[in-house]
């Protein structure tokens, strides 16, 4: 019956709303006349009677408010005038409103897109049936990925812990679907792969462990959706279609789902292929050599089995590897990564990345906050006179206070809504960006529904904190006071919660302001450092000669012909060929063990370095700018025919040898025996990440060492545009059919560069941010310290009070605040400088520069902040002011 009463009542209300309103009014009016007849009867006149009435009646607009009250409805009613009476208001406060909503913007916006890269990278699983259940394999110490074919058929058939375990790695091909081949970037995969991740085909089908029948058994390809879309323009016809990879016809077997991408997050392959197939798909021919490790595994749990359970069942089957082949798996271990980021090799990093990332934008709202308290705070005191007289006529404190919370979620949801709208379009950038020039990186942080409720959550907790700011100001005020004095008495505590909040903004702006001129700084001097080689005035050519169908004997007379040909182009000062370059991402993975030249015990634990090793042309030094400091560099005579020689880095010599001067002359060996005579030493360099410590090298002459992977290095003093043009035209008049990419140098640089120009971006922004809070939290603080003191400035001022000691009155304790914030986050700055090291090579926050840079912006984000108040305080005319308190 209540509900049905209530009900009721809410539809008189809302369809009657006129008629109870009138009905009201006669019942209060009625009240008050019956009085006045009872008073008139007594002997007073009607209008004595009528105002004695009124007065016995009470607060007339009090029990109409309270009688609305309590009518069904009447809260919506209510909110609505509140919304509506918050809109005028904020919209009389231009500046106000656009710096709190555009404060609070930034923050959301900073939070909804560190949150999104948590969601793609951290949270979010792969997409596939189960995927909880799914775990890619490491082993060593170092939890190193990488595994080799004869270990992974090992693990696969000996294990009972896993319903299944695939194997598969990324490398690139030549496709050829009718016209030139074109280089593509590919998984190589298991036959069980498709099995084992439970997903099934989009169109045609998948291999199978079945198809598998030994080396090149398999000539198979299974499309990625958007490669099926884009360059097959979705033709369901293509199934059953033979196309040509690397010069060898493979049938294309089906098409994978829209939503699968591979299980590597950060890739998205043109097509799959079957590993077996691999020397025909991109050379690849190690699935009996159980010392080369370049795949890695993925397995399924079965259910009931524990991921402990599992590393156990993995390292029981390590143990028979270890007695087994020793030589090459030597006290072997393994144990298990999530999936999506190559184990814990980019998982780890990106994890502390973005978390980091996370904790920094959190901190970055709860600064937004703290200041927009004080902005509504400040706020507050300045219309102490409204909310006094609203109170001495009649208005609950309660009204009032849901009208300040209503002010704070509208600000709240604008804020919050630009903030989204402005991150949805950061991650949709990002979402499509290409940093690395060779290679397709995809960052699938595209915004979903779960970033969209957390940046509204967000939004809506963030105007609850931040409004609630002056609810105690509001609820202790005193309305004849304020009436008398003109403004809400804050006495007591000389340092208050609101003072703390502004000294941890500060020191957090001023740690950010830091770091991020850490970075700064790190990626300037990283852009000017010594790589080893002088990449300016130089173009790459990037090809793999397996791609147009080189292979065996014929791959050294065409890399020669490449290189004639393009030595003798006009303005080719040096050419050279390496099969990788430094600082390329695929050099991630190059490593070699050798051993010195008296050790008959080549297992692993004897090996004297852990080296990088390039094959290369004898130009390429020349070409590279890199310097001989003793010895020779090779001739064409360093053929295969010629005994074994190798060029060495000083890191090298110093490891193996002891000294440069034993290095001249003496001999290593490498893993199967063979004996390298050290013909000559060059300079250190940086091989696989700027960050890195010096790392041992070697250099052999390709000639020895045959591979069809090759990069030309062209050193030349023609324009860059030019000479590609120039070398486009001569590589295609060798072969017509070589697929390969042509790039400056410098632009190769920009995937070493990726890591320490995303710290230096994420850092800027978030210093940005962090002074922009700075400069409205100080405001915040400025203007309510001279707003709440306006009188007692304008007394000063009429005695006499010079201009330095009105300011150190009205503007000292903000002054203060910013000081102690900014030395607190300095030295929080100097605590980091490890951590900042390690993210932005060569930067340190320990350079004067950063240091002297770190100040002059806090004071100068301080004059900023304080201009207003300042000139607020200096301006105050004591006469007009004390007139109107």
């Amino acid at each position: 019956m209540r509900l049905f009463a209530y009900l009721r009542s809410f539809a008189d209300k809302l369809f009657k709303s006129s008629q109870i309103d009138g009905e009201m009014e006669d019942e209060l009016l009625s009240h008050i006349q019956h009085r006045a007849d009872d008073l008139e009867r007594s002997g007073l006149s009607r209008k004595e009677a009528e105002r004695r009435a009124r007065i016995e009646f009470g607060g007339y607009e009090r029990f109409r408010e309270e009688c609305h009250e309590a009518l069904a409805g009447h809260f919506i009613e209510t909110f609505m005038q509140d919304l509506r009476f918050c809109l005028r208001v904020l919209w009389k406060s231009p500046g106000f409103t656009v710096v709190a909503v555009l404060t609070l913007a930034f923050a959301i916006g900073a939070n909804a897109v560190a949150f999104s890269l948590m969601n793609a990278l951290i949270l979010r699983p792969l997409n596939v049936p189960q995927a909880q259940n799914l775990y890619t394999i490491e082993h060593g110490k170092e939890n190193d990925p990488s595994q080799s074919y004869p270990d992974y058929r090992d693990l696969r058939d000996r294990n009972r812990s896993f319903d299944g375990i695939a194997a598969y790695s990324v490398t690139r091909a030549g496709l050829d679907t009718g016209g030139k081949a074109s280089p593509t970037w590919l998984y190589e995969a298991s036959g069980n792969y498709f099995d084992v991740l439970g997903i099934q085909p989009y169109l045609g089908r998948f291999f199978h462990g079945s198809d598998e029948h030994g080396q090149n058994s398999a000539p198979y390809l299974v499309l990625s959706y958007p490669y099926w879309k884009n360059h097959f323009q979705g033709d369901p016809g293509v199934v059953g279609r033979t196309v040509q990879v690397d010069k060898h016809p493979f049938t294309i077997l089906g098409v994978a789902p829209p939503e699968f991408h591979g299980t590597e997050m950060y890739f998205i392959p043109n097509f799959w292929v079957p590993i077996v197939n691999g020397e025909q798909s991109g050379g690849w021919n190690d699935l009996n050599a159980r010392g080369s490790r370049s795949i890695w595994l993925i397995g399924r749990l079965k259910k009931g089995v524990t991921p402990s359970q599992a590393v156990s069942d993995l390292n029981a089957i390590g143990a028979y590897l270890s007695k087994s082949y020793p030589k090459d798996d030597q006290q072997i271990s393994f144990s298990l990564a999530r999936p999506g980021l190559i184990g814990d090799t980019l998982g780890r990093p990106v994890r502390a990345f973005v978390s980091g990332l996370m904790l920094l934008a959190g901190l970055i709202l709860l600064a937004a906050c703290a200041n927009l308290g004080s902005l509504f705070a400040a706020r507050a005191a300045d219309r102490a006179k409204e909310v006094a007289l609203r109170l001495a006529l009649g208005s609950s404190r309660k009204r009032i206070l849901r009208q300040l919370m209503t002010e704070a979620l509208i600000v709240s949801v604008i804020g919050g809504i630009a903030g989204l709208l402005g991150g949805i379009l950061l991650l949709r950038w990002l979402d499509a960006w290409q940093p690395v020039p060779n290679f397709p990186v995809h960052l699938p942080v595209a915004p979903d529904g779960h970033v969209y409720v957390v940046s509204l959550l967000l939004a809506l907790v963030s105007g609850f904190l931040f409004g609630m700011v002056p609810v105690r100001q509001v609820l202790r005020s005193n309305p004849w006071e304020i009436v008398k004095s003109g403004s809400i008495g804050v006495g007591g505590r000389r340092f208050t919660m609101r003072d703390l909040l502004l000294v941890v903004q500060v020191a957090v702006c001023a740690m950010l302001v830091t770091a991020s001129l850490v970075a700064v700084r790190g990626l300037v001097r990283s852009l000017h450092s010594n790589y080893g080689f002088a990449p300016d005035n130089t173009l790459l050519v990037e090809t793999d000669l397996n791609m147009a169908g080189y292979d065996g004997e014929k791959v050294q007379p065409m890399q020669q012909h490449m290189l004639d040909a393009v030595e003798a182009m006009p303005g080719v000062t040096a050419v050279g060929l390496t099969d990788r370059m430094p600082l390329d991402g695929e050099n991630m993975m190059n490593s070699t063990l050798v051993f010195k030249d008296t050790a008959t015990d080549l297992r692993t634990s004897n090996a004297a370095a852990d080296t990088v090793v390039e094959n290369i042309s004898p130009g390429y030094f020349q070409a590279a700018g890199t310097a001989l400091l003793t010895g020779r560099i090779f001739t064409k005579h360093d053929d295969a025919s010629a005994p074994r020689v190798a060029l060495v880095n000083r890191i090298f010599a110093r490891k193996v040898f002891g000294s440069e001067a034993n290095a001249i002359g003496g001999y290593f060996k490498v893993g199967d025996g063979t004996r390298i005579q050290v013909v000559g030493i060059v300079e250190d360099g940086k091989y696989k990440t700027l960050a890195e410590d010096p790392q041992p090298a070697i250099f052999q002459p390709v000639l020895q060492s045959p591979t069809s992977a090759t990069w030309l290095v062209v050193r030349s003093n023609r324009n860059s545009q030019q000479m590609a043009a120039s070398l486009e035209s001569t590589l295609r008049g060798l072969d017509e059919g070589l697929p390969f990419t042509i790039r400056t140098w410098n632009k190769e640089l920009d995937g070493a560069l990726f890591a320490s120009r995303v710290v230096t971006v994420s850092l800027g922004i978030l210093g940005g941010l962090g002074a922009m809070l700075a400069v409205t939290g100080i405001f915040g603080m400025a203007s309510y310290s001279v707003s709440k003191r306006m009188r007692e400035l304008g007394i000063r001022i009429a005695l006499g009070a010079q201009r330095r000691e009105v300011l150190q009155a009205s503007l000292g304790k903000a002054v203060r605040l910013l000081a102690f914030g900014s030395v607190v986050g300095l030295f929080l700055g100097i605590a980091a400088s490890r951590m900042l090291t390690f993210i932005a090579y060569a930067g340190t926050s320990r350079d004067p520069l950063v240091l002297a840079g770190a100040v002059l912006t806090m004071l100068l984000l301080g004059l900023l902040a304080t201009w207003i108040p300042a000139s607020r305080a200096l301006g105050v005319d004591p006469l007009m002011l004390l007139r109107e308190e």
